[in-house]
């Protein structure tokens, strides 16, 4: 294969593995709120005045017009979404004309009402403090429009749909603005604050427990804890206890299969003083949808000592069915993950979840469940790349260096014994890496953005290790005056493959899903790194000083049998 083949294979091999589905979060696309202008982040909008300013350059237009409007403040926001609507009625949600932006890289076009840039909202939520766009007037414009924009400051702080300036068409008398009324919340449980930290009492006894480690003391800031009890005569509800460090957000989920993605979660999310509690539904490897309190009551916190504590009470099964979420007197796997935090808004859990072992019916007996933060497959992964790269690989390496002057007489199948077992070592070889390869983008379902370097020298290792016999299959015969490229291009793209594989392993024992001990793991794999190139070293010189022993003695013979 030519050197711009192997480019195109390795080009293949990355972009495959970096397929990965987009979530729509910080980006932006809030299409699904068009109506009620309305961020899901678990929270319900500020009622206190809004510091942001929404204005336009005239309060007068005619069809095709170009309106300027600017969005300002004195402080930074992380996120808006602009509209103009029709203010002949009170409660259209149709919007009017479209937008043309002065700044693409942080604003951007989206549809609404089925009009293609009729929105306008933030792209990352970099921090900014002003908002410049055109409004385009559109030639069938109401008489009145106003314009409206929803403004987030953090994640949960935000103002929903904030009225703007109102324009009239010229010819229309205008009017006084119809006041406004504040919309009303759905009314949300009052949380208390806990007198103290859990316990482990009762676990087992009265109530079903999860701990991480196991049989850790919930007052440690650093015990994972979760417990579930069921309450009242009929047990019809059922009281969940969470415990963990204060380092951001704690949770759990309940799931069908050992597989993130449609889960029903619960949250205790730090923001900043005090403790938020919403239930919420995960549907893939995103971040958690519809957050609410709904169905939940009973709910109080703790956050102290370095620890978030949280209980809140359900009912088994829900009067009104939440979509998304699960009736509790059924079997579930438990997920337990934490991570950071920041003004509300989590991140990706900094650990691999905690995944019980067996499935639990929460409304059963109570007992103490068992879990691993490393997931069989992974470890599988990390198994058969250490078989194919210090094993399989090394051996069949050897045997090509080292052994061809063995058995010179004896053949294996037609063939010379160390070629036989050399090419049956390195497909071997081949084939565990292919295997071990796919694993993690089973589990992830994708491209894992945590995990640093490794994932791309597998790509290359893998790209390395099917181009070997490919080149193989293409050599020329031994007495080609071209052998000697093939010999050095299948030595050199072994050897590179062999060094980047050692390296993606390094790496790989640091990988959070694996739980291998820190400094152990890494000293281990140290040594038998040093123990083979000690030995290969060691044949080396053996191999030179055989060579340097036995090619004088050849050459003697040859000048006497040349006399």
């Amino acid at each position: 294969m030519s050197p711009v083949g192997l480019c195109c294979l390795l080009f293949l091999s990355v972009t495959v593995c970096h397929w990965v589905p987009a979530g729509c979060y910080a980006n932006g696309k809030v299409t699904k709120v068009c109506g009620s202008m309305e961020p899901h982040h678990g929270v319900p909008g500020q009622t206190s005045h809004s510091p942001y300013l929404l204005a336009t350059n005239t309060t007068m237009f005619s069809p095709g017009d170009h309106i300027q409007v600017i969005l300002s403040a004195p402080t930074y926001f992380e996120g808006f979404f602009l509209q103009a609507r029709d203010a002949t009625y009170k409660s259209s949600v149709s919007t009017v004309g479209t937008f043309t932006l002065t700044d693409p890289i942080r604003t951007q076009l989206l549809t609404c009402s089925n009009k293609q840039g009729s929105a306008v909202s933030h792209t990352s939520d970099a921090k900014q403090t002003q908002v410049f766009v055109i409004w385009n007037a559109p030639e069938d414009a109401p008489g009145v429009v106003q314009f409206f924009a929803t403004v987030v400051a953090h994640y949960r702080v935000f103002w929903v749909k904030q009225p703007g300036p109102i324009m009239y068409q010229h010819g229309i008398t205008p009017h006084p603005p119809h006041p406004t009324t504040t919309p009303t919340t759905a009314p949300t449980t009052t949380p208390s604050i806990l007198p103290g930290p859990f316990t482990a009492e009762g676990c087992g006894l009265w109530k079903s427990c999860f701990l991480d480690p196991p049989g850790c003391d919930p007052k440690d800031p650093h015990c994972f804890f979760l417990s579930m009890a069921t309450e009242g005569p009929d047990q019809t509800s059922v009281m969940f206890e969470l415990s963990g460090p204060a380092e951001g957000y704690l949770a759990f989920a309940l799931s069908w299969d050992t597989w993130m993605g449609n889960d029903d979660v619960y949250m205790c999310v730090k923001d900043g003083n005090r403790v938020s509690v919403n239930a919420a539904f995960v549907s893939g490897r995103t971040h958690p949808e519809d957050q609410s309190q709904s169905g939940l009551s009973s709910v109080s916190w703790r956050l102290a000592d370095g620890a978030i504590n949280c209980r809140f009470s359900r009912p088994v099964k829900l009067s009104n069915q939440v979509s998304g979420r699960y009736d509790l007197d059924q079997e579930y796997f438990l997920f337990l993950a934490s991570g950071h935090a920041q003004y509300g808004k989590f991140q990706k859990h900094s650990r691999q979840p905690l995944i019980s072992t067996l499935r639990k019916r929460i409304t059963g007996p109570p007992e103490i469940l068992e879990g691993s933060r490393g997931p069989i497959i992974l470890k599988m992964h990390g198994a058969l790349m250490l078989v194919a790269w210090m094993l399989t690989g090394s051996v069949g390496t050897f045997i090509a260096s080292f052994y061809k002057p063995d058995w010179p007489n004896q053949t294996l199948f037609g063939q010379k014994v160390w070629f036989q077992v050399h090419r049956g070592l390195m497909m071997v070889t081949v084939s565990l890496t292919i295997v071990a390869f796919c694993l993690p983008f089973f589990y992830r379902k994708g491209w894992s953005e945590h995990a640093g370097v490794h994932p791309y020298l597998g790509c290359c290792v893998l790209a390395l290790a099917l181009f070997q016999p490919i080149m193989a299959a293409f050599r020329p015969s031994p007495d080609s005056h071209r052998r000697y490229i093939f010999n050095w291009a299948h030595w050199g793209v072994g050897s590179v493959a062999e060094i980047m594989a050692v390296a993606a392993m390094f790496l790989g024992t640091r990988q959070s899903s694996l739980l291998l001990p820190p400094p152990w793991a890494t000293h281990v794999l140290i040594g038998y790194v040093t123990w083979q190139a000690s030995f290969r070293f060691l044949l080396l010189i053996h191999k030179h000083l055989h060579i340097q022993k036995f090619f004088p003695r050849s050459m003697k013979r040859t000048d006497k049998t040349m006399n």
